[in-house]
């Protein structure tokens, strides 16, 4: 018998730390992650899946048909100032393990590698852990995104292994991806660490 609710599952809930709020993603947020993705910069790095600010409408209504078929739970990233500066979402989701992957994470440049980011994986973690009963979540990313892979191991998360012609770069080029993932009894020292990476940023 699973120890959480359905419920839990299929509702996106509103996360609210110092640095950061996680929000439900809506249609409403469009003009707002327009304005986070600036001119377009962010969704030039080959290697990343980011949208052009012109097709940030198409990209939410993705991401909410995919949380309507049970696939994902996805959010809007909202700094201290309650500006929409990125997203992020819960995918991959296995109530049944229970498990799940945390991706499809960007933010304007203003706010990267600070403790926006970090206060966001610790929230996520936190609740994916303490209130879904998580056994284990993961971490996927392009094995070209050397970033992306030292952002998640500096969390705290092991590299479990890398997936040969896993999926499509957004140029359609072929991706290797490196999955990380972080286990239930991981969880403590994660997050002691995160809190720790959040109190320095402090």
């Amino acid at each position: 018998m699973l120890p959480h609710s359905a419920t839990a599952w299929s509702t996106v809930p509103t996360l609210r730390g110092r640095h950061v709020t996680l929000e439900p993603l809506q249609m409403s947020h469009v003009p707002a992650l327009q304005r986070a993705l600036g001119e377009g910069e962010l969704s030039r790095c080959w290697y990343t899946n980011v949208p052009a600010p012109e097709d940030a409408a198409r990209y939410v209504t993705a991401a909410l048909e995919a949380q309507v078929q049970g696939r994902a739970l996805a959010f809007a990233v909202g700094n201290a100032r309650g500006e929409i500066v990125g997203s992020t979402r819960f995918y991959a989701l296995d109530a049944d393990v229970p498990r799940l992957n945390i991706g499809y994470t960007w933010y304007h440049p203003s706010v990267q590698r600070t403790g926006l980011n970090t206060e966001a994986k610790l929230l996520l973690l936190r609740h994916a852990f303490e209130t879904l009963g998580c056994i284990s979540v993961g971490f996927e990313t392009s094995c070209f995104n050397q970033a992306s892979r030292n952002a998640i191991a500096r969390i705290g998360a092991k590299q479990d292994g890398v997936l040969r012609n896993h999926k499509r770069h957004a140029d359609g080029s072929r991706r290797d991806t490196v999955v990380f993932s972080i286990i239930d009894s991981e969880w403590p020292a994660v997050k002691a660490n995160l809190q720790f990476l959040l109190d320095s940023h402090s």
